[in-house]
């Protein structure tokens, strides 16, 4: 489902339902507090979360990505994802084998991350990273699960959508946070907002002032696969937490956009659905084309009838992160 619209109010101005539905959100609130007072497994390795405050998609997976890749290039190729596996039928800890397993096992994320990383999947992530130790880890990318106490973070990044930003400020059900801001930034190392020039600057001017811990900056951009997509007739279709920034990467890559179908973040891309979708293209004269998450999660019969534009996190400056790294000994 979609978040309501006043979720995107501006912080000054929340809007008549968050303000009858804030005392759910402080009850919200102070529930994430009792949690986390609980000790948590410590690793014997390093443990870096990727979180958010924000429900919903802020740019969690190229995150995890490009942290992986960027790990890499430091010589460390032993790091292990684990992941709750939103989506997924299987409670875990199970490492992800993207030739057995499907989106309906382990959730569209950690197949589409297990091509990156060994990947787990375990609702208990407390399991999952004791599984991931004894496999061989030399350290874990903790996906999401900052609100989650079970497991000590090493170190966290809690990430956030330069053009969404916190909302109204205000948490769930009044407005879309998970925990207060000043809370959340309080315990976390780093935090890294992911947008366009323009929306880094209103990002900044809404929520600097909440800003005291070091601020990492970034944006996604489309792999380049020689796909030349100027003039190309598409209906593209995301199931993503924010789709009109898919649509919007589509046009700036030169796309001639048919129709744009916005569908819910994890949805189940069935075939009747994919049906639907292909003949309403071939009415257009479109191509079909979505995004490399949802593009996991279609079913076999459609997988060779679309195209998919993937999207990478370009850091402004890594140096911030990469001393945080070396303190971990990373």
């Amino acid at each position: 489902m979609r978040p309501p619209a006043f979720w995107a109010n501006a912080p000054d101005q929340p809007g008549i339902m968050a303000r009858i539905l804030s005392p759910l959100g402080g009850v919200y609130a102070a529930a994430t507090a009792r949690r986390l007072q609980t000790p948590g497994y410590t690793a014997k390795i390093p443990v870096i979360c990727i979180g958010n405050l924000n429900a919903g998609g802020t740019g969690k997976t190229p995150t995890t990505i490009a942290l992986i890749e960027r790990l890499a290039q430091r010589g460390h190729g032993s790091v292990h994802i684990v992941s709750r596996g939103y989506g997924g039928r299987m409670s875990g800890p199970i490492r992800v084998d993207p030739a057995r397993h499907t989106a309906a096992d382990v959730g569209d994320e950690p197949l589409l991350l297990a091509a990156f990383a060994p990947t787990w999947v375990s609702k208990d992530r407390a399991a999952g990273v004791k599984a991931a130790e004894q496999a061989g880890a030399t350290a874990i990318v903790l996906d999401d699960g900052f609100q989650n106490s079970s497991v000590s973070k090493s170190l966290s990044i809690i990430v956030v959508d330069a053009g969404q930003g916190f909302g109204n400020g205000c948490c769930i059900p009044a407005g879309p946070l998970r925990e207060p801001i000043n809370t959340g930034l309080a315990r976390a190392d780093f935090l890294l907002s992911i947008g366009t020039p323009p929306n880094q600057n209103r990002f900044n001017a809404l929520w600097g002032s909440n800003i005291t811990l070091p601020h990492l900056t970034g944006h996604l951009a489309p792999l380049k696969m020689g796909m030349d997509w100027h003039g190309l007739r598409v209906l593209a279709f995301a199931g993503i937490g924010h789709p009109e920034k898919f649509f919007t990467t589509l046009r700036g890559e030169g796309a001639t956009i048919a129709a744009t179908i916005a569908l819910d973040d994890h949805q189940p891309l069935t075939p009747a659905l994919m049906q639907r979708l292909h003949t309403q293209a071939n009415t257009l004269h479109a191509q079909l084309v979505t995004t490399e998450k949802d593009a996991i999660r279609l079913p076999d019969s459609f997988r060779t009838e679309g195209l998919t534009l993937p999207v990478r996190l370009q850091l402004q400056d890594w140096s911030p992160l990469d001393e945080g790294l070396t303190k971990l000994g990373l």
